[in-house]
């Protein structure tokens, strides 16, 4: 019976969430490559070079981990911000990470439910569970010297995606809230 929910639910996830993409566009992050593509229907539009959260090539399992997450999400909030110019949030976690916390025992029975609702309802899921939360592509702030040379040369985020400033001005030109981003290895 679980597995036939579960079903059904990811099912009416892919139905609700095609409503909310634009000109086929989806956002690829090649954690390996620091890599961040713009594709359309497949095609690779444009390159960004990024760096991720300091934990290294470990999945995002829980809050505080320092961890980028892999898997399959969506541009939920697009804002300004003071500290990194930009502010494109994801919907972690989403529900693979939620069921993966539930048998692991990491979330309750009701925040499983509360970040499933989130997902089909096309809210932003809780984001102070033991998964964490704020998870998503930004600027970094301010460009020394110093903070472009480190992120030249190392992952330095608590488990976000980040890019220049200017590069993160360039990518929202593609993209919109519903854009679909797929975490991979």
């Amino acid at each position: 019976m679980f597995r036939i929910i579960i079903t059904v639910t990811i099912s009416l996830l892919a139905y609700i969430s095609t409503s909310y993409a634009s000109d086929n566009i989806e956002l690829v992050v090649l954690r390996s490559e620091h890599k961040l593509l713009v594709q359309q229907d497949g095609i690779t539009l444009r390159s960004f070079k990024v760096a991720l959260g300091s934990a290294g090539k470990k999945a995002k399992l829980q809050a505080g981990d320092r961890a980028t997450p892999l898997g399959e999400y969506r541009i939920s909030m697009m804002r300004d911000s003071d500290r990194f110019h930009q502010f494109l949030q994801i919907d972690y976690p989403n529900v693979n990470d939620a069921l993966r916390a539930l048998k692991n025992d990491l979330i309750s029975r009701e925040e499983y439910n509360a970040i499933l609702d989130a997902h089909i309802y096309g809210k932003i899921p809780p984001q102070n569970t033991a998964l964490g939360g704020s998870i998503g592509i930004h600027g970094i702030g301010v460009e020394s010297k110093d903070k472009l040379e480190i992120h030249q040369i190392s992952d330095w985020t608590q488990g976000c995606i980040a890019m220049r400033n200017d590069e993160i001005e360039q990518l929202k030109r593609y993209i919109s809230v519903g854009t679909k981003i797929k975490i991979m290895q």
